[in-house]
Parts: C-alpha cells; sequence; structure tokens
C-alpha cells in the first residue's frame, strides 16, 4: 500500500515537472518565434519601401518617431510614425504614402516659368517649421494642434490658411533669402533648351537670376566623422535645389561637379561637407576639370567639417568641427560673406628603391606629409577602422583611439631612430638631423587636430605660415610625448626650415607614412615634394578658434600683435619677405 502511495506520488511529480519544461518552454520559444517573425516582416516591408522610395519622384525618408508634432498631409491625421519628403516637407503615414506620392507633387528642378519671366509660389500644406510667422498678419504660424496653413519649399514663406485670399496675385516666390545661392528650376529649363551651350549663353541666362548670383553646390561624404552628413543632406535639399546636393557615396566629386559647366563661368561655390580627405578628393576632381580644359567652370571650395581633425577647415577659418550647433542657413550665411584666397597644393611623389622600372607613387597634398609617430597613430587608427567601421561613428570615439594608439608609442617607440634611416633635403642642401623620431612637412597653419605646429608655444620668434606663398614648413619631433607637449603648447618643435622643394630619402627598413590623414607603410624610397598648383577656397573670417582668441586679446593687451597671430586670410607671397 506504501509503495502504491509512493508511485502514484512520483507520477505526479514527474507530471507538474512535465508541464512546467512545457510551460517554460513555450515561454521561451514563442516569444522567440514572434520575434523572428516581426524581425522578418520588418526586413520584408524595409526592402519594399526602399523599393518604393527609389522609384518615387519624392525624396522620401522612413522614421519610427518624427521629432515634433506631425501630421498626415494625405488623411490630415496626427501621426508619429510614417514617411516625410527631405525635398517639399511632405509628410505621410504608411497606409497613406501611395497616395501621397500620386496626389502631391515634389519640387521640380527644372520648369518653366510664367509669360512675364516671374516664379509661382509652390505650397505644401501643414507641418510648417517651428516660429515661423504668417508673411501677411506677420503671427506665428503652425500653432494649431491640426495640418494647418501653408509654406512655399522655394522661398520658405509661411501663410496662414485664413490669409492666403489676402495674397496678391502679384505677390510671387523670389526663392527667400538665398536665392542668390539656388538654382531656379527655370534656369535649368532654359539651359536645357539652349541649342548652343557656350559660356556667353549661360552669362546671359544668369541675368534673369540676379547681379550677385553665385549658386552653390553641395558635396557630402555620409561617412565623414560623425555620420551627420545624410542629416544634412536633407537640410539642404529642403533649402535649395535637390539639383544641387550631392551624396558623395552614389556619385564621385567628378561627375558631381559637371554641373558647373551648365553654369556661368567663375561664379559657382562648392560646399564640401566632410573631413580633410573627402576635400582633397574634392580637390583632384576640380584639377581634372582643368586637364579637360574647363578651367574657366573652376568653382570656389569652402569646408562644412565632419571629420575628425579638420585641419584644413580651422586653417579657412570654418572651425575644428560641426555637430549641428548652428542651422544650415546660417552656414549658407557664412558662405555669402566668405572671402576667396588662394592655396597651395602640392605634388607628393613616392618612388621606390629597387623598382625602377614602375612609376612613382603620386599623391597630392593640402595639408601635410609626415613620417613617424603621428603616421603610426594614423596607420593604426586607419586599420582598425577598415576591421570595424560602425565603432567609429563619433569624434571623440575617434580622438580617444588616436589618444590611446599615441600612449602606446610612448612605451614602445617604433620609430626611434629615424635621422639615422632617413635624409633631408631642403631645396638641394642636406640638412643635419637631431636624434629625431619624425618629420612633418606642413603646407598649411594647423596639425594634429588644432595644434599650431610650427608656432610650437610661440615664445620664439619664427616665420609666419601663409597658405599662397610656395613655402613648405618642414618640422621634427622627438616621439609621441613630444606630440602631446606641442599639441598643448608645453614645448617647440624641432623647425627644421622653410622650402620650394622638400627631398627624403628612406635608406632602410619600412616606415609609417601619411598625406593628409591618409597612411600607408613604406620601405625604403625616395620621396620629392613640389609645387602642384593653387586651388581657389573660401576664408571665414568672422569664424575664429580657442587659440584665435586668447591670442588676439594677449595682443590687444600688449598693443604688438604679430603677422601670424590675424586671423586674417593669406595676402601676396611678397608680403612674407
Amino acid at each position: 500500500m506504501y509503495k502504491e502511495g509512493e508511485e502514484v506520488h512520483d507520477d505526479c511529480g514527474s507530471r507538474e515537472e512535465w508541464t512546467l519544461l512545457f510551460w517554460t518552454s513555450l515561454a521561451v520559444v514563442v516569444p522567440v518565434i514572434i520575434t523572428l517573425w516581426c524581425s522578418a516582416q520588418r526586413s520584408k516591408r524595409k526592402t519594399h519601401m526602399k523599393d518604393f522610395f527609389r522609384k518615387s519622384k519624392h525624396g522620401w525618408h522612413y522614421t519610427d518617431l518624427f521629432n515634433k508634432p506631425t501630421y498626415c498631409c494625405v488623411c490630415n491625421q496626427h501621426i508619429l510614425q510614417g514617411a516625410f519628403c527631405d525635398c517639399c516637407g511632405v509628410c505621410a503615414d504608411e497606409q497613406c504614402l501611395r497616395r501621397a506620392d500620386r496626389s502631391l507633387q515634389c519640387k521640380e528642378i527644372m520648369a518653366p516659368c510664367s509669360p512675364d519671366g516671374a516664379m509661382e509660389h509652390r505650397w505644401v500644406r501643414g507641418n510648417v517649421p517651428l516660429a515661423s510667422y504668417c508673411a501677411v498678419c506677420k503671427q506665428q504660424c503652425g500653432t494649431q494642434p491640426k495640418l494647418c496653413d501653408f509654406r512655399c519649399v522655394w522661398c520658405q514663406t509661411t501663410v496662414h490658411d485664413d490669409c492666403m485670399d489676402s495674397l496678391t496675385d502679384g505677390d510671387q516666390c523670389e526663392l527667400g533669402e538665398f536665392h542668390n545661392l539656388i538654382i531656379p528650376p527655370h534656369y535649368l529649363y532654359r539651359v536645357n533648351k539652349l541649342r548652343r551651350r557656350q559660356p556667353e549663353e549661360y552669362s546671359k541666362l544668369a541675368s534673369s537670376c540676379g547681379s550677385g548670383w553665385t549658386p552653390v553646390l553641395v558635396l557630402a561624404n555620409t561617412r565623414s566623422g560623425n555620420n551627420m552628413g545624410k542629416v544634412l543632406l536633407g537640410e539642404f535639399r529642403t533649402v535649395l535645389n535637390p539639383v544641387q546636393v550631392f551624396d558623395l557615396s552614389e556619385l564621385t566629386p567628378s561627375k558631381a561637379l559637371q554641373l558647373c559647366t551648365l553654369l556661368p563661368p567663375g561664379s559657382v561655390r562648392v560646399l564640401v561637407c566632410g573631413g580633410d580627405g573627402t576635400v582633397g578628393w574634392v580637390l583632384d576632381a576640380i584639377d581634372t576639370m582643368k586637364l579637360k580644359g574647363q578651367d574657366q567652370f573652376m568653382p570656389r571650395v569652402t569646408i562644412l567639417p565632419l571629420g575628425t581633425g579638420n585641419d584644413l577647415s580651422n586653417t579657412l577659418g570654418w572651425g575644428a568641427g560641426y555637430a549641428g550647433e548652428i542651422p544650415v542657413e546660417q552656414v549658407l550665411r557664412n558662405i555669402l560673406d566668405a572671402e576667396v584666397v588662394k592655396m597651395d597644393r602640392w605634388k607628393v611623389q613616392v618612388a621606390s628603391k629597387g623598382l625602377y622600372f614602375r612609376k612613382p607613387k603620386v599623391l597630392s597634398m593640402n595639408n601635410y606629409f609626415s613620417v613617424g609617430p603621428d603616421a603610426l597613430m594614423a596607420l593604426n587608427f586607419h586599420a582598425h577602422r577598415e576591421k570595424t567601421p560602425s565603432f567609429f561613428s563619433s569624434r571623440i570615439i575617434n580622438k580617444t583611439v588616436y589618444f590611446l594608439y599615441g600612449t602606446k608609442d610612448c612605451l614602445v617607440q617604433e620609430c626611434k631612430d629615424l635621422d639615422k634611416r632617413i635624409e633631408l633635403e631642403l631645396d638641394g642642401e642636406r640638412v643635419a638631423l637631431p636624434s629625431l623620431e619624425g618629420i612633418i612637412v606642413c603646407n598649411i597653419g594647423y596639425w594634429g587636430g588644432g595644434c599650431r605646429l610650427w608656432e610650437g608655444m610661440g615664445d620664439e620668434p619664427c616665420p609666419p605660415t601663409r597658405l599662397d606663398d610656395g613655402l613648405l614648413e618642414v618640422v621634427g619631433v622627438f616621439g609621441s610625448f613630444h606630440c602631446a607637449q606641442i599639441q598643448v603648447k608645453l614645448a617647440n618643435p624641432v623647425r627644421l626650415g622653410q622650402a620650394h622643394t622638400v627631398r627624403l630619402v628612406l635608406k632602410s627598413s619600412k616606415m609609417p607614412m601619411q598625406v593628409d590623414g591618409e597612411p600607408w607603410a613604406q620601405g625604403p624610397c625616395t620621396i620629392t615634394i613640389t609645387h602642384k598648383t593653387q586651388a581657389l577656397m573660401l576664408y571665414h573670417s568672422a569664424e575664429q578658434t580657442d587659440d584665435d582668441d586668447d591670442e588676439e586679446s594677449s595682443a590687444s593687451e600688449t598693443e604688438s600683435p604679430t603677422p601670424h597671430d590675424s586671423p586674417r586670410p593669406p595676402g601676396p607671397a611678397s608680403a612674407r619677405a
């Protein structure tokens, strides 16, 4: 009897265990299956939406959460998620998306104007920008919790629903504040109708755009620095003609710059959104235009710094890095106020020892060439970024990784005894080298992410640096720790001289080298740096770095400013002598 009770108790216990195991398995498996199914559906929907967006005339982008109160332009309902067009500003939920695409017209990049030569407003209803005011009654727009009020996609004028009837027939669209930077759709329409496409014809057509018309092209690298490129592309498409805005991950600078040949010669400005490497890429494309005989169409280049170092941007007064602290409208205003300056560009020729039948490697240099610890840091950083590019999505992370590699080199000293392995010639004269670990050849005032390398601590007199004098500044460093000291103004570099031509001979072993942040490991070779050409750049005199502010305040106290303390653009080369 006792044994039978034990068997019944064991059967009940095992049944409960199996029941518990079943429900536990079910509780684990079911959510996993649901998650996988949802993920598959989301992926399928994303692929479907991507295909739909690619075929659409709108610049649709899908978002899971709008960052401000948003209403569907089709059903007028409040929406939390959906799609928006970054060209015209139309918003729609997923159910109304196809209907919106069919019934709501986007910005036309090319269209005829009215018979009298005027351009009509192109209105989009609802979702007006915050803090916008009616052009008729001067009261704030978009204050009601519904789809209301209108905005012109070209001039950005906003008008209340009730004030639309008060607009006079003569109120035509004049493209707003940035009419001098926008390519009007009627200009491209007229260019397309031209039988003879000559620069003189473009100049005649440009007369209808105003006397100060200097259209701007925006070239953005979406992979640079802090990955702000995609956001900026949308913001510039909203303000400008979408045909003026290019994504360099989809189109090369050479192809994008061909639009310059359809515009009046010497009128175009190019805004490069990216790091120093992206700027060099664009300047190389401009050099290609020269080879094609398109010199008269060469644009002036300005920079919106999105990279890690941004030394060229800093030198030209555009700051050490952009993180959205000022709106794109202010960026465009700064471009309107900028001055044109010339900048030397250099040819770096690397002839490997023993490979006499192979063509030398030829590179273009805008900022600096270096061999030694800073090139080693760049090489290690570059190798790490190639393996895990998603990790390097922040400028702070990038600089932290640079710091870690610099700290490592302080302990290992991989580049020691450089003076025994390399020979340096400046304008044909041999230079005796002290015990160095690195040599840096600079064309611009800034180096290493915002450091004025040639000046050092600023306590010793030195010739000022200029962008257009055809001279390079050559300095030496004792190691990574010395580089760090120079960056915080605790030490001076070893100034080796200035020259029109620099020649380095690496006699033995491999050494890390870099040109404008592009590193590589190089064996025995001869490196020759000679003047290549000059580029037309835009200088923003109002933008200053902290170093500029400190130096100007100290200069005003002593009332004895030096030429290289001034943030003004470089003048003629004769001023240096």
